[in-house]
């Protein structure tokens, strides 16, 4: 099956608890868990990370869609978070999700973002199966 990326993000990590760099196609971001977990809060945490995701992701998304349809629309702002609890011994995780328009739009088009924004691709990823794939690899 054919991937997403062309070139893998990859990371790594040392002796410095919980630091991750993240390398992808054209940079090097900084991994950290939050002081109060052991960590010194240099970047995001992993759960960031994953929201940060779904929020640029949802942004992109309604851009696209209102530049295409020439509606005028001016900064879009979103807020996104994450509970999970245990149900039926499986964990369930809740995203929730607050597009906020700069502009008013009408209730027409709050309907069709909304739908739009359940469409874009990181949405369509959480929403599904989600398989894992893991692989152990020695370099030396």
């Amino acid at each position: 099956m054919a991937t997403l990326l062309e070139k893998p993000v990859s990371a790594s990590i040392g002796t410095e608890l919980y630091k991750v760099q993240i390398t992808w196609r054209n940079g090097t971001i900084i991994a950290d868990e939050p002081v109060h977990l052991g960590g010194k809060d240099l970047g995001p945490d992993p759960y960031t990370l994953l929201l940060s995701a779904l929020a640029s992701c949802t942004l992109s998304t309604l851009r696209m869609y209102i530049d295409r349809k020439a509606w005028q629309i001016g900064t879009i702002n979103i807020e996104v978070n994450l509970s999970q609890a245990i149900v039926e011994g499986k964990i369930l995780s809740t995203f929730y999700r607050n597009i906020i328009f700069g502009d008013p739009i009408t209730e027409e088009q709050n309907e069709r973002l909304l739908s739009i924004a359940r469409k874009c691709p990181v949405s369509k990823i959480l929403e599904n199966d989600i398989a894992i794939e893991t692989q152990t690899k020695f370099l030396k």
